[in-house]
This record gives structure tokens, C-alpha cells and sequence, in this order.
């Protein structure tokens, strides 16, 4: 089974509550990655302050087709979001301060594209059409934005990838290492 069918599960059982840009974080919001005690790249630091609900405003999930604000998770130790539409849908972004595209195990058939600037892979399969597609955004040589979509009813995998591609090109602008 492939790494991003992983996290279908947690997409389809999460609650949607969060903030929009500007609002406090809650009781419940999961603290950014503290930086290495060694001293921290540029990226590194600036991806650490990112929080993964904060990157897609009310205007910009509209327009990803979420109604629902995010709730933030930890993924792997990586500061999440997730925005679940029940019954239809799940989007999750994962910040991860770690690992590049290149320190990533992906499979074979990743598509390497860009997004705003950045390198990023299209990870999918569309012979399987599981309904799933990350798009995995490059913030610099040992940082990556994740974007996952999973679809409940496990088709349509080419609709998860416009979501997906939608997302990562809403979040690509907020993120350090691209070409402008």
C-alpha cells in the first residue's frame, strides 16, 4: 500500500474546527517544530514558524471547495491540517521542517512539476484510481510542504489531483525557497 493511502483514514475521521488567518491559535492547536538545537538553515526556520491551518484563508479554501476551517494535527512529528467535507472529501497539509523531495521515499511514478516557483512531485495513480494524490512542494533543499487529497468514496483520482494541485499552488506563495 502506498505511503499517502496512509493518512485516508485519518482524513475521513477528523472534525472540522480550526482559524482563519489572524485568529489565536486554541488550546488545541499543535505547536510549530521546534528548530535543531545546531543552527537552523534559513528555510528551516522560516518553515518552522509556518502553521499548516494558517496557509489557506477563508478565500483561499473557497476556492479549494472546503467549507470548513482546518484542525490541526501532528503527522509524523510534522505540524498538519486537516479539512475534512464529510462525505465527500479530505485535504490534508503537512509542514515537514526535515525532509526535502530528494529525502523523501516516493514511488517510481511521481511526476516531477512546478508549483509557484518551487519543485514539487504529483504522486499518484491513476490506473488504480483510489481516489487519492499528494502533491509534495519543495521550501528549499531539507523542507517540504505536503498536500494530500483522499476521497471518500476511493475513486476519482484525477479530481483528488485538481485538489490537490489546486491546494499546493494556494499554499506555494507562503512557502521559503521558491524561484519567486
Amino acid at each position: 500500500m502506498r505511503w499517502f493511502r496512509l493518512l485516508a483514514p485519518v482524513l475521513l475521521l477528523v472534525a472540522a474546527c480550526g482559524r482563519s488567518h489572524g485568529e489565536p491559535a486554541g488550546a488545541d492547536a499543535v505547536p510549530a517544530p521546534a528548530p535543531d538545537s545546531a543552527a537552523p538553515s534559513s528555510t528551516a526556520a522560516e518553515l518552522a514558524v509556518l502553521d499548516p491551518c494558517a496557509l489557506l484563508s477563508a478565500a483561499d479554501r473557497s476556492t479549494a471547495g472546503l467549507t470548513v476551517p482546518g484542525e490541526r494535527r501532528s503527522i509524523g512529528g510534522a505540524a498538519a491540517c486537516d479539512y475534512t467535507e464529510p462525505g465527500s472529501f479530505g485535504v490534508t497539509v503537512t509542514v515537514d521542517g526535515t525532509s526535502g523531495l530528494a529525502d523523501l521515499d516516493v514511488p517510481g511514478d511521481a511526476e516531477p512539476i512546478s508549483i509557484g516557483g518551487h519543485d514539487a512531485l504529483r504522486v499518484a495513480d491513476p490506473a488504480a484510481d483510489d481516489g487519492t494524490c499528494a502533491v509534495l512542494v519543495a521550501a528549499g533543499e531539507s523542507a517540504s510542504v505536503h498536500v494530500d487529497v483522499s476521497r471518500t468514496d476511493f475513486t476519482g483520482t484525477e479530481d483528488a489531483c485538481r485538489r490537490a494541485m489546486t491546494v499546493a499552488e494556494l499554499v506555494a506563495p507562503d512557502l521559503p525557497g521558491g524561484a519567486g
